[in-house]
């Protein structure tokens, strides 16, 4: 059965844009969890545009499933990650100037330094992804690295212009993630995910879970966090 796990970072993203104490992030993730999530992502970033140290650390005092830490790979983010020991820490591309994560991890080009980096959170004790675009010499270089999972970006799928080529973008997603599951890796997808372009990903076995946090956060303004956490949660395991 598919699992959903639900970024929280946008809850953080309102609580900043006024600098005081709510809405809480925390709270968001507790009641996701009661809606039926299966695991909560939140992005440290190294801006601290959003999530801060202190939701991080309570998150993993409190939520009940499962704990995504998606950071960049980075010294601080290493030993933050190690000292608090997320259940999953995934890996992302970071900039300062973007306003969300533009693209997938280059894997390829930097074997060497992600092999030492994914070898020391594990030394840490952590279970490692790494997100990467859907294509074949970054999820290969993910399994060089020593990667347990891969989260394939869907970012260009969700915003394919016409019909067609969202069908051409999503084969090209489902060859990427049996090739990946070929190589042993388990293979979880996102960003850009909502109501509607995650239809075609229903009944798919070649997809294990799906992270997904603004398209839940915009609905959960109209009709609240557990009806649109469950809402999702229906979405994907339709058959």
């Amino acid at each position: 059965m598919p699992r959903l796990e639900v970024n929280v970072d946008h809850i953080a993203t309102l609580r900043q844009a006024r600098l005081i104490d709510e809405p809480d992030p925390v709270t968001a993730a507790a009641l996701a969890e009661l809606a039926g999530a299966d695991g909560i992502i939140v992005h440290l970033r190294e801006d601290r545009r959003h999530i801060q140290d202190r939701d991080l650390r309570l998150l993993r005092q409190t939520i009940k499933t499962r704990l995504n830490l998606e950071m960049a790979a980075t010294q601080e983010m290493l030993e933050i990650a190690i000292d608090v020991k997320p259940n999953l820490v995934t890996l992302v591309p970071e900039k300062r100037q973007e306003l969300t994560t533009e693209g997938g991890l280059e894997v390829a080009k930097n074997q060497d330094f992600l092999k030492d980096y994914v070898r020391q959170l594990k030394e840490g004790g952590l279970r490692v992804s790494l997100f990467v675009d859907p294509v074949t010499p970054q999820i290969e270089a993910a399994k060089e690295v020593g990667a347990e999972w891969v989260e394939l970006h869907t970012g260009t799928y969700a915003d394919a212009p016409s019909r067609a080529e969202a069908t051409r973008l999503f084969q090209e997603l489902l060859n990427a993630a049996r090739h990946a599951r070929s190589l042993g890796l388990k293979v979880k997808c996102g960003h850009g995910l909502n109501y509607r372009n995650i239809k075609p990903f229903r009944g798919r076995e070649e997809f294990a879970e799906y992270s997904i946090g603004h398209a839940i956060m915009a609905r959960a303004i109209l009709v609240g966090i557990e009806r649109a956490v469950r809402e999702m949660i229906e979405l994907i395991r339709e058959k």
